[in-house]
């Protein structure tokens, strides 16, 4: 191999990229066993790393919205100067404060961020962040489980289930609305020529896609996070194939 072809496998193993969102991408699991939330070692981001050439530097954190994210986003990008930003947000910023719900369901609640807001915001840092010369890459949301998250919500408890369903007038509208926000994500990518990973799709190809869910609904099980690999690497491949670690060791021979 010449010192030229050298020269672009070096530039290609420096690339930084960045992960920014919510639990999913900071690989919090249930553990039905334990019974309470942990972080699964071979999480989609972990897998990824094992798979690209450079380094992926995960900034999500637990209970992030979009609006929380951006503010930690900026500083974190000037710290670390990625390449290529992977932007995961929505579940937490459709989220309603059920136990608010559950004491008053005949009052006004509103999501952690507003429908309205979430595409401002979002639209807003894909501008940013191309005006750092940083690729930005959507990510759709995983489809929930509504029963099970509507279980998990109102905490088996009858009075909290009657209230909030009450509110909902159905549970099959905690469908719909995260079906909402992730159909903003999509619309985002369009109107800003912006590329996305379909993960929700990569999903519902399976028709019980509710194993790949923990028992609340919502957080994508360690085979859930390795949909999410799979699709985020056929992505690469698509678009960036000489991102992959395979594709680079063959341009070495």
């Amino acid at each position: 191999m010449n010192r030229d072809n050298q020269n672009v496998i070096n530039a290609i193993a420096a690339t930084k990229y960045m992960i920014t969102g919510d639990s999913i991408s900071k690989g919090v699991i249930y553990d039905e066993i334990r019974k309470k939330y942990v972080l699964l070692e071979n999480n989609y981001v972990t897998l990824l790393q094992e798979k690209m050439m450079g380094a992926v530097r995960n900034t999500a954190r637990f209970g992030n919205t979009l609006i929380k994210g951006v503010t930690n986003l900026k500083k974190d990008i000037q710290k670390e100067k990625p390449h290529i930003v992977l932007i995961e947000y929505g579940g937490n910023d459709c989220d309603f404060n059920w136990d608010e719900i559950a004491l008053n369901p005949d009052a006004e609640h509103l999501p952690k961020t507003d429908f309205n807001m979430f595409e401002k915001m979002l639209t807003e840092t894909i501008s940013f962040l191309r005006s750092e010369y940083i690729t930005p890459i959507l990510m759709s949301l995983p489809p929930l489980n509504a029963d099970s998250y509507f279980k998990w919500v109102s905490k088996n408890d009858p009075v909290a289930e009657q209230n909030i369903l009450k509110w909902l007038g159905s549970i099959t509208k905690i469908y719909w609305w995260q079906e909402r926000y992730n159909t903003m994500i999509v619309k985002v990518a369009e109107m800003t020529k912006t590329k996305y990973i379909d993960v929700r799709g990569a999903f519902l190809e399976h028709p019980d896609f509710t194993k790949f869910l923990c028992s609340d609904g919502i957080h994508p099980n360690e085979a859930g996070h390795q949909i999410i690999c799979d699709k985020v690497l056929e992505f690469v491949q698509n678009n960036y194939g000489f991102l992959l670690k395979d594709n680079s060791r063959l341009a070495l021979e």
